[in-house]
């Protein structure tokens, strides 16, 4: 595993200001063919709380219902290619995770354990397809025992060189499994998903976001509520407009809590330890 390294202040800002190019270009495309899409997670608490960036957030998410997610992929090829380019399993056979992301073009980023990884490289900014969950809490269950399994298989050929022992092994053995098979199963979940159906939604191939920052009870850590992806409202963030979750007091409570309280030193770390980096090389200097 090579060293783990950190941006220094100055390439930590224009790591945001790289993602915030790519925000304004992915925003062009949706607003352009109709597509309905959210700044989620960090980039909408950074929006609501900072009128921009997390100053400590190296990064940024969007998030989409399925059939949005879906029809962005059709129009992927209009985004400028000088700036960015869409990456998912689909246009990328080496690429392992269950969502999409969009890198900026010319550049490189690789986390640290990931260097044997053959997918391209680059700045991203992730795009979360948000899928239907089942009704009953027991089914809800159920299905994240099922997509853990295929999240680890996923993640298997990065987990069998950085694990030891029995979990290596493990990983070793599911690193084995074809990944289309995967897809291919995962497929099985997502055709379930649709923009005018009463069930919640989550991103399917992540950690349930009840159990991240801010830990729900059983019944409450699955489901997202569809209507934080379908009603919108614009918001400032960097000096320019976004869509983001209309009701945004009450996502951010369900994913922060207390989220007007920023987090104390030790929550204010990268999130993403790389090995190697390279900016764009006729970036803006801003």
């Amino acid at each position: 595993m090579s060293k783990k390294k950190e941006l220094s202040p100055k390439d930590f800002r224009r790591m945001q200001l790289v993602e915030l190019d790519m925000l304004i270009e992915i925003d062009r495309v949706c607003r352009k063919n109709n597509i309905n899409y959210v700044i989620y997670a960090g980039t909408m608490l950074g929006a609501v709380r900072h009128k921009g960036y997390i100053p400590w957030d190296d990064d940024a998410d969007i998030a989409m219902l399925r059939e949005d997610y879906e029809k962005f992929k059709e129009h992927i090829d209009e985004l400028n290619p000088d700036i960015c380019y869409f990456q998912d399993h689909t246009t990328d056979p080496e690429y392992r995770w269950g969502y999409g992301k969009v890198r900026r073009t010319g550049t490189k980023y690789i986390r640290v354990g990931q260097e044997h990884l053959k997918c391209k490289t680059g700045i991203f900014i992730d795009i979360f397809p948000m899928d239907d969950i089942p009704k009953t809490t027991f089914m809800q269950v159920v299905q994240d025992a099922r997509l853990f399994c295929l999240r680890k298989t996923l993640y298997s050929e990065v987990g069998k060189y950085n694990s030891k022992g029995l979990v290596k092994i493990i990983y070793q053995l599911l690193s084995k499994i074809p990944v289309e098979k995967v897809f291919k199963r995962l497929d099985k979940f997502t055709k379930k998903s649709s923009n005018t159906s009463e069930n919640d939604v989550r991103l399917l191939m992540f950690v349930a976001a009840g159990k991240l920052y801010n830990k729900h009870k059983l019944s409450e850590q699955f489901g997202l509520k569809k209507k934080w992806f379908l009603e919108r409202a614009e918001y400032e963030f960097e000096g320019h407009k976004f869509y983001g979750v209309k009701d945004y007091d009450d996502y951010l409570t369900y994913a922060y809590g207390d989220y007007m309280t920023p987090p104390d030193a030790k929550g204010r770390e990268q999130h993403s330890p790389f090995s190697e980096i390279e900016f764009p090389k006729n970036e803006d200097k801003k």
